[in-house]
């Protein structure tokens, strides 16, 4: 497990993981009605998990809006991780999403960062400017059977620009 050091503490990837589950349901509070977790992440990889109760369709499958939300906060968080500045405003500027089939079970979205040459360059322009966007891409995969096969499918793809702001000076001392 990887560590960072952070004002003179080492906070380990878990410990970074549940500072953004915090953050999450302190800042977007809708996470914390769909039950939003970070399930894992590994310092690439980013994996939500919100329950299928809390975010039922009349259909009894997930809730397209339930499913479209975790996909853009997997790519909010980890931004935010890869950044580590919880004090920056990730911003979705545009997204596309494409329903394969319906999520009949609990909602995973996992999003992963792109080649290091496109994550350094988001950074450098991010530290340089105080704003960068970058293209992510995240994925609803779920459990069971689906077409008779069991196994792990995709349910649902986003594509999105996100963008990171710094905070203004007035408003972190607001």
């Amino acid at each position: 497990m990887g560590i960072l050091l952070v004002g003179g503490l080492k906070l380990s990837l878990v410990s970074r993981a549940g500072q953004l589950e915090e953050l999450l349901h302190n800042k977007i509070p809708i996470t914390r009605a769909m039950g939003v977790t970070v399930e894992d992440y590994d310092g690439k990889r980013l994996v939500l998990h919100a329950p299928l109760d809390l975010n039922v369709n009349h259909l009894g499958t997930a809730f397209g809006g339930s499913l479209n939300a975790l996909a853009v906060l997997s790519g909010y968080g980890l931004l935010w991780l890869e950044l580590q500045d919880f004090d920056c405003h990730i911003v979705i500027r545009d997204s596309s999403i494409s329903y394969e089939r319906p999520v009949s079970g609990d909602l995973r979205a996992t999003c992963v960062l792109p080649d290091a040459e496109t994550v350094e360059a988001f950074k450098k322009t991010f530290h340089d400017r105080g704003r960068a966007r970058v293209s992510l891409f995240a994925t609803i995969e779920s459990q069971g059977e689906i077409d008779g096969q069991r196994g792990l499918g995709v349910e649902l793809q986003v594509s999105g620009v996100h963008a990171a702001l710094r905070r203004r000076v007035q408003e972190a001392c607001s």
